[in-house]
């Protein structure tokens, strides 16, 4: 088969070039945008009377059997260079002459921009329904465990109380944040590049705004320049795609750590688990691991996007070509890691009493015991030196807050009084937390029935 760009050429591309810079090996995938786009060319083409009714119809109907068989898998590639180009080969083939005169107005340069702004589109909105798919997991197991008892962490050291249900709403707000990205980068992938051809539009008067309208746009694109080389959108998509990998890394992080017999926070079912070829008793955690390994993969290929555009002139350079492999593998990998999160999360079973035991342990309440001293005229600082005398009495005595006399308390304060009982228990010192956003099961009650809300 015969390139579309030869006509000023002498001798036959190299086939080791011709090998090289092909790209249909990825780009195939764009088949149905680009044939969605052509259309949309072509019936602008016959309302400026570039083309006649009937070659404008004869395009589409072929354009729509040339769909039909991609998605019966039936195209069969010859040597062509993109999908841009087996497209119009196919579609010459099946009407002849008039498939010839669809590509006036247009380069390869809009096109492939075109194309991979509807991709993106598409895409945009299958990652943004799994990400409502997994904060709706989030919110159903979290309303199961708005009582469920758990420490805290910093430094992954106990720290204070909260709940089970309060620790997977803050995951809920990282992936609302990261759904609200996903729809402002939309705004911007939403404008059409087609008219601006190669880099500074045609002669012909295309009719932008009638071909936006018909491919759903909300914009065209303002500078046929910037048209062509722009893949800041890529860019967005890509950033916005590899900080929600990082926020499933992290809950897939805590998930490897709860499921260990050290923590025994949780069980993961045996579906979502794997096992050992020499080790018969292991049950691996493996999506939770291949999530958090997959995060470097698409960290990676943002980075890989910057560094592809960091040093291009204006407009499109071949190098171009690079950015496919690498938005289509994030969108691969994110969404197949949000498929498997949810019924991951659905499934798993939650140690109630071996959470609670945790919260119970690590002096979690002594933040509690300091502004109980507060409350009784000591200063903060005060009443923090204090609660660590405290701590380290019960540290070489063996015991707990709750296991301690008032008299011994009154050794380090005579302002403590019998009420302190009512403080230094995990489950007081929990509902206490009544702040907004705070802990407290009567707010997280209540935040899981706006949040049920929201989703439906």
């Amino acid at each position: 088969m015969g390139t579309l760009w030869g006509g000023c050429f002498r001798k036959e591309t190299d086939p080791r070039v011709r090998e090289f810079q092909d790209s249909l090996s990825f780009d195939f995938r764009l088949w149905p945008y680009d044939i969605k786009a052509s259309q949309a060319h072509a019936q602008m083409l016959v309302k400026i009377g570039v083309l006649t009714p009937s070659e404008g119809e004869a395009i589409i109907k072929g354009l729509d059997k040339i769909s039909a068989e991609f998605a019966a898998g039936k195209v069969k590639p010859q040597g062509e260079e993109d999908i841009h180009s087996l497209v119009e080969t196919l579609l010459v083939r099946w009407v002849g002459e008039a498939g010839k005169k669809l590509h006036t107005g247009r380069s390869r340069n809009d096109q492939v921009a075109c194309d991979l702004r509807l991709y993106l589109r598409d895409e945009i909105d299958a990652v943004r329904d799994r990400l409502k798919e997994l904060r709706r997991t989030l919110v159903e197991v979290a309303a199961e465990h708005v009582q469920t008892l758990m420490p805290g962490f910093t430094h992954l050291q106990p720290a204070q109380p909260v709940t089970f249900a309060h620790h997977l709403l803050a995951y809920y707000e990282m992936f609302t944040r990261d759904d609200a990205r996903l729809a402002d980068c939309y705004r911007r992938v939403n404008v059409l590049p087609l008219g601006a051809g190669a880099l500074a539009g045609t002669t012909f008067p295309l009719d932008r705004a009638y071909v936006a309208e018909l491919l759903g746009f909300e914009a065209v694109a303002a500078n046929s320049m910037d048209a062509v080389s722009d893949r800041d959108f890529v860019v967005e998509f890509c950033a916005a795609a590899a900080l929600i990998m990082v926020h499933l890394s992290r809950l897939a992080e805590e998930i490897v750590l709860w499921s260990t017999p050290q923590f025994g926070f949780i069980e993961l079912d045996e579906a979502f688990t794997t096992g050992s070829s020499m080790m018969p008793q292991k049950r691996n955690p493996d999506v939770a691991e291949l999530c958090r390994g997959k995060t470097g993969r698409v960290v990676g290929n943002l980075t890989g996007i910057l560094v592809l555009l960091k040093g291009l002139p204006l407009t499109y350079n071949k190098d171009l070509q690079e950015d496919k492999p690498l938005l289509f593998d994030t969108v691969d990998t994110l969404k197949a890691c949000l498929a498997v999160f949810a019924p991951l999360l659905r499934t798993m079973k939650v140690n109630r009493e071996r959470l609670a035991a945790a919260a119970r342990a690590g002096f979690t309440t002594a933040t509690d015991l300091a502004e109980y001293l507060v409350r009784k005229g000591l200063p903060f600082r005060d009443a923090h030196a204090v609660v660590g005398r405290i701590i380290l009495y019960c540290l070489d005595h063996g015991k707990t807050l709750e296991e301690l006399t008032l008299s011994e308390y009154q050794q380090f304060a005579a302002v403590i009084e019998a009420d302190v009982n009512e403080v230094v228990g995990p489950k007081a010192a929990l509902e206490a937390r009544r702040l907004p956003g705070g802990p407290a099961p009567e707010q997280t009650a209540e935040r899981i029935k706006i949040l049920k809300e929201e989703l439906r």
